[in-house]
């Protein structure tokens, strides 16, 4: 799901309703596979990786292939990217300097790279 005005003040509304003694609310905002597996580090890392696993989210704004790449990173190595089609919202909100968090949803050993691993992105309020 991308991140849209809706689910902007959808995140507002439930930020306001957290308890003030919350250190921040984190909202789902995108669910995506990871691109690029086939590519970087995901073989050589897939045994020690689990589901839930924080991934860090890195603009590429000078990438040549595309202008709004967000890079997956997990614990400092590079896994992917949110897919092209998808990653568009994830890198407005970062480079307007929003909080964004991701982390490892499924993990799958499909013979589809594609379809390997799920990253959920959540905007941190």
């Amino acid at each position: 799901m991308p991140l849209t005005p809706r689910s902007l003040l959808l995140a507002l509304a439930l930020f306001l309703a957290a308890s003030a003694q919350a250190e921040s609310v984190k909202v789902l905002v995108q669910s995506s596979p990871l691109a690029g597996f086939q590519f970087y580090a995901g073989r050589e890392l897939w045994d020690e990786m689990k589901v839930g696993d924080a991934l860090a989210l890195v603009r590429e704004p000078d990438n040549r292939h595309d202008a709004h790449a967000v890079r997956i990173e997990w614990r400092g190595r590079k896994l992917g990217y949110l897919p092209r089609k998808e990653n568009r919202a994830v890198a407005a909100e970062m480079d307007r300097g929003g909080r964004v968090a991701a982390r490892i949803a499924r993990l799958d050993r499909h013979r589809d790279p594609w379809q390997r691993i799920r990253v959920e992105v959540f905007v941190v309020l």
